[in-house]
């Protein structure tokens, strides 16, 4: 007879997922992504943001700089990276003038 377990009683394939802003794509396949959340102080009950950065795998380089993504749990692919790009759920805004052409006006 099976053992019941909490394990055996989440859908197969289940995996943890996360959403961010991409605040880093200048390596090669890899996005870096802010996750935020609110929580209450231990002891002091008051709400407090705490952010923590992830790397996540992004294959084709569809994410842009300031984009929120959703990001999905996965196997260690690197040293760091243990998070593949699920979707862009909204893009950032896209500036015309880039800050370096702004310099030789």
């Amino acid at each position: 007879m099976q053992k019941l377990s909490k394990a055996n009683l989440e859908t197969p394939g289940h995996k943890n997922e996360k959403v961010g802003e991409v605040v880093s794509t200048k390596m090669h396949k890899t996005i870096v992504v802010e996750v935020s959340r609110r929580v209450p102080h231990p002891l002091y009950k008051r709400i407090v943001g705490k952010r923590k950065k992830f790397y996540a795998h992004d294959e084709q380089g569809t994410a842009n700089l300031g984009d929120v993504v959703r990001i999905i749990e996965c196997r260690p692919l690197s040293k760091l990276k243990r998070w593949r790009l699920g979707e862009v759920i909204r893009r950032a805004a896209q500036v015309a003038a880039q800050p370096k052409d702004l310099d030789n006006v």
